[in-house]
């Protein structure tokens, strides 16, 4: 099977998201707000189309960047995290992946920061489902600065367009987004 072009993956992404994840309605969102409709990424992620799709993307984004890592706040990077190290294996460039947890577990290892260890002064990539304010992101990255690794950078497959690209520039890191509230006709 020939490799898809990184503009045949997004539509095929774009489709996926459209059809399963995207629901319109009264919700509630994790940062408080009103919202006529919803964008649920993990319908996607946590399917082997979704997976590959998403994977495929962001591996493809950030394969030629010097980066140690991929990973970022549960619950929204898991997948995506775990789609990218097996893609990224597969295609002899491997990467860390990690989770960063709300907070540190009280039991174990007492980790907020989930997954091989991180070495002081890597550079990491932060990776979403969706992005509304992009506090997730922010509160992943100070996490990861505790411990001395850089993020600059975070990938999240849609942007809202409600703020997060803008409060994560006051935060000195980056949104690159895979599609826009926008790409969904809103």
């Amino acid at each position: 099977m020939a490799k898809e072009t990184i503009t045949e993956l997004k539509i095929s992404l774009l489709a996926l998201l459209k059809k399963e994840a995207f629901k319109k309605g009264e919700f509630v969102l994790s940062s408080g707000k009103a919202s006529n409709y919803y964008l649920d990424g993990r319908v996607i992620t946590l399917t082997p189309e979704g997976a590959y799709l998403a994977g495929s993307i962001i591996l493809e984004l950030i394969k030629d960047k010097n980066i140690a890592a991929v990973g970022g706040p549960t619950l929204g990077a898991d997948p995506i995290a775990g789609a990218v190290a097996v893609l990224s294996h597969l295609q002899k460039i491997p990467l860390k992946t990690f989770i960063v947890r709300k907070a540190a577990k009280v039991h174990g290892a007492q980790r907020q920061i989930e997954g091989p260890a991180l070495k002081k002064g890597e550079e990491v990539v932060l990776v979403d489902d969706v992005a509304t304010t992009g506090a997730s992101l922010i509160e992943a990255r100070d996490a990861l600065d505790k411990i001395g690794v850089s993020a600059k950078t975070t990938i999240v497959i849609v942007d809202r367009l409600e703020g997060a690209k803008e409060n994560l520039a006051r935060a000195g890191l980056t949104l690159e987004s895979i599609f826009t509230i926008k790409d969904f006709g809103l």
